[in-house]
């Protein structure tokens, strides 16, 4: 098992608006711009082989969020035309200490990885979850917004995997998606993803986005 000891101190970090990742979960990416490419190849070259994944602040010219989740690259494949397609999964989330100056092309950061123990673990549970209204408020939220996606998948998700699932894909914005990687623990997370979709469904929005 990892410890908070195995860590480095300083990582690589990948600003994208609105790409979540959380413990144990998996990202898919798709590396193209020079900067980002110079990234990965560097990454691949380490042990722990890490990228810290963070979302900018809301705002032209408002710097980094405090919080980010750091995963290790563990698929990757290259195209012909030199971009690759990597998966990140998610290690542990991560406050970032101070950006790195440095001859680099993309960002480093020194980060601090104490108080999150949790991610550390082994999966979480939620016994305060109640599934069939879960569920019921989850199909509403996806008519709503014209969402559709595999339900047998869904339905069969253990806790974890079908909270921090829905955290990553659903079309939340910027504030909305750093306040579900903040959530200290897996209820505390199902708790905000619950208020974020009454809220879409009180106030009425609309959209036609499809998950896959």
């Amino acid at each position: 098992m990892i410890t908070e000891a195995d860590l480095p101190e300083r990582i690589p970090v990948f600003p994208l608006p609105g790409a979540l990742l959380l413990p144990r979960a998996r990202l898919p990416l798709h590396i193209f711009e020079p900067r980002y490419l110079a990234m990965l190849d560097d990454t691949l070259k380490t042990s722990h082989r890490l990228i810290g994944m963070i979302q900018p602040r809301e705002g032209q010219g408002a710097g980094l969020n405090a919080i980010g989740c750091a995963g290790r690259v563990t698929g990757f494949s290259e195209t012909e035309d030199g971009r690759y397609m990597i998966t990140l999964t998610g290690i542990s989330r991560f406050r970032l200490r101070a950006e790195v100056e440095g001859f680099t092309p993309y960002i480093r950061a020194d980060v601090d990885w104490s108080g999150f123990a949790r991610d550390l673990g082994t999966q979480e549970r939620d016994p305060s979850f109640h599934r069939t209204a879960f569920l019921e408020l989850l199909a509403r939220f996806f008519e709503i917004r014209g969402l559709s996606t595999d339900w047998d998948s869904i339905k069969e998700a253990d806790d974890e995997l079908m909270i921090n699932s829905l955290s990553m894909l659903l079309p939340f914005d910027v504030g909305d998606k750093q306040a579900l990687l903040e959530a200290p623990s897996l209820s505390d997370r199902r708790e905000t993803l619950t208020a974020l979709m009454e809220f879409s469904l009180h106030s009425g929005e609309d959209g036609s986005e499809v998950m896959q």
